[in-house]
């Protein structure tokens, strides 16, 4: 896909999802995470049966040690960390044993299965308090993935679990692994977003929670970080974003990402045909270079800026993991579409066992997920649609609003309504949509908008979906402009009524020729201009901040407030500070005012810039002065600087991605020009 169309679509990644006061919108299906009551009813009628090849594969699973109800649990900890470790084959193992013994009570009905799940997630939900280290993403997205389905089999499946026991491990899963997880990884390779999304899905069914699964599901689509789904299998030919690192992680990228399309398949979304199966070319491509057949490969710099593998990885070429199963039975056996070298390696490693290391995958995929050729999902595709989900807008000053969505299963057609408040009222803008997508031309620039659809076919009409917003055009008496000729992103900012999500390339604002966006509105003499950063950024080398500037012209006088990284800093390890910086005017090299301390808790952890942090730029008179702050009410001075400039200025908001040829994602809200 072309570069620039690519991250064009990356914009609605970060639009508003109006976290409160919804659309009516449609209740999950539960139990409705890997497996759902119909797999459990395939399984149990095969296992009874001796049906190969699932009967094979569940023999292997009875027998292993943690699918016993016999198995002593190694936990809890209080607290459990990854980079340093503390804990993690402990809650790996505990949560492992959790799954494989819920699952085994839901194929036997032997109730001490059912004890043993209740009493390993019981005691980890009471004890764990804090997921710590470097890669707390990665423990809190591997081994708790395991821990919710476990939960979720128990919940809804008459195992004898407490309400007052699913209560409090609601709050553990809400309280303790989502917040580690909730602004994902884009920071890292694609294996750490991936692993956070699937979970962050799983706890949003389990919790019955619409905006954290929404959250999820539009980050799988359209998020900033090398996870997301056309940011990990980078193009057609399904060539993944960890193709050139290795092949352990690039299986461990694709099969959480599968992972995401079965959960939503049986929340009744098409996430598999997403992108034309995109996730299909990346099995494919990854199967068929690990069989050993050649493939293409073009290098491509990551969304980081840190990561450009020059060739295809042969380590760990040949050692196929247990993730193909799922794909293989879903592509072919469930919707008949061909998938030779997929095919090819699940024979391989048939029946799959347990998804090692650790709790890296659910693995048994041919004792979970093996069908009958043509069997399908009939009950899904007789029953009334799901409501479509992952809303995305996005908005042109020439072509209106364009409204997209991931498809429900067994649909006909869609219902488009649209309302100029939250909580509607909404109004039917068009019937009979056969796509999953649609154009409002019908638009008023600078007014924001709120769009939901439907789902219809003969059996009936879904709910309708969770609500999405853009403002049309822009933000009303703002504009946008790009420095140092990077034309192809000079519409690549949107507002959504509440916050403002820019894409942008660029060196950087503090040399003598600017490459940056610039997002700004008039100032008239004194005032100031104020925003809080969103986390997280895609770019490592990402500069943002506020700038006040004469006027368009490269040359311009300005003074801006930047946060940035350290130039002699490390790609993985960036000292991030913030900076006043001011430039008098054509040929003037950019002088440093003021440097703040280097960032660091609640702002920065591990060099990553993952809390929200303000910033405001005021002017009075010929003073200008920059602040920041860390909660919005108290605010610590950077610095100032005196100069006189024109009465009239532009204010406003400036993003470089700090690289020549990558861009950068940022978002903003609490944007507010006082004068």
């Amino acid at each position: 896909m072309n570069y620039i169309k690519r991250i064009c679509l990356l914009l609605c990644s970060f639009l508003s999802m109006c976290l409160a006061d919804l659309v009516h919108a449609q209740p999950f299906m539960h139990p409705g995470l890997l497996q759902n009551v119909r797999d459990i009813a395939r399984m149990k009628t095969a296992i009874k049966e001796k049906q190969d090849p699932i009967y094979s594969d569940f023999l292997f699973f009875q027998e292993h040690p943690q699918s016993q109800s016999t198995y002593h649990m190694q936990g809890p900890m209080k607290m459990v960390g990854r980079n340093p470790t503390v804990g993690q084959g402990i809650y790996d193992a505990d949560a492992n044993a959790a799954y494989q013994n819920a699952l085994m009570w839901a194929l036997t009905g032997e109730q001490s299965y059912a004890d043993k799940a209740i009493e390993i997630i019981d005691a980890w939900s009471s004890t764990l308090k804090s997921i710590t280290g470097r890669d707390a993403v990665l423990m809190a997205g591997l081994g708790p993935f395991k821990m919710v389905n476990a939960a979720e089999i128990l919940r809804y499946t008459h195992s004898g679990w407490s309400s007052s026991s699913i209560e409090n491990t609601e709050k553990h899963f809400r309280e303790v692994i989502y917040p580690v997880i909730k602004d994902f990884a884009p920071f890292a390779n694609g294996n750490w977003d991936a692993a956070a999304m699937k979970t962050m899905m799983a706890i949003g069914v389990f919790c019955n929670d619409r905006p954290i699964f929404e959250r999820a599901l539009h980050y799988y689509i359209n998020g900033a970080g090398d996870g997301s789904l056309l940011n990990y299998i980078i193009n057609e030919t399904g060539q993944c974003q960890e193709s050139g690192r290795d092949q352990s992680h690039t299986q461990l990228g694709i099969a959480h990402l599968g992972d995401c399309a079965e959960m939503a398949w049986h929340q009744g979304l098409n996430l598999y045909a997403y992108a034309d199966n995109r996730l299909l070319k990346g099995f494919e491509y990854t199967a068929k270079y690990n069989l050993g057949y050649d493939v293409p490969y073009t290098p491509a710099i990551d969304m980081t800026g840190k990561y450009l593998y020059q060739q295809l990885s042969t380590e760990g070429r040949g050692r196929l993991r247990a993730v193909y199963e799922q794909i293989y039975n879903h592509y072919v056996n469930r919707v008949g579409l061909t998938a030779p070298y997929t095919q090819q390696a699940a024979e391989k490693v048939r029946p799959e066992q347990q998804g090692s290391p650790g709790a890296d995958h659910m693995g048994f995929g041919t004792l979970l997920y093996s069908r009958v050729a043509a069997m399908g999902d009939e009950d899904n595709i007789r029953s009334i649609p799901a409501a479509p989900a992952g809303l995305l807008a996005k908005t042109s000053s020439t072509n209106g609003n364009i409204i997209t969505w991931i498809a429900s299963i067994g649909v006909k057609y869609y219902t488009v309504k649209r309302a100029e408040r939250k909580n509607g009222p909404y109004s039917v803008l068009a019937r009979q949509i056969p796509h999953s997508l649609y154009r409002d031309n019908n638009v008023v620039a600078g007014r924001t908008y709120y769009y939901t659809v439907s789902a219809f076919n003969k059996s009936g009409k879904s709910a309708n979906a969770y609500p999405v917003s853009i403002t049309s055009g822009f933000r009303i008496n703002w504009k946008q402009s790009v420095f140092g000729g990077e034309e192809g992103l000079k519409d690549t900012a949107v507002f959504d009524g509440r916050q403002f999500t820019i894409i942008a390339k660029g060196i950087g604002i503090d040399s003598l020729h600017n490459q940056f966006k610039f997002i700004y509105t008039p100032l008239n003499g004194d005032g100031a201009i104020t925003f809080r950063y969103i986390p997280q950024i895609s770019s490592q080398f990402t500069g943002f901040g506020l700038v006040i500037r004469e006027g368009l012209l490269d040359s311009a006088p300005q003074i801006a407030l930047i946060i940035k990284p350290e130039s002699s800093g490390q790609a993985e390890a960036p000292r991030w500070h913030t900076v006043l910086l001011f430039r008098g005017g054509a040929g003037n090299k950019v002088k440093t005012i003021a440097s703040g301390s280097i960032l660091s808790e609640p702002v920065v952890t591990f060099s990553r810039l993952t809390g929200y942090y303000w910033l405001r730029l005021q002017r009075k008179g010929e003073e200008f002065v920059g602040y920041s702050s860390v909660d919005g009410k108290n605010w610590a001075k950077i610095g100032s600087v005196t100069d006189r400039i024109k009465k009239r200025v532009l204010a406003g908001l400036a993003v470089s991605s700090g690289l020549s040829g990558n861009a950068t994602i940022v978002s903003f809200d609490q944007v507010n020009l006082e004068e």
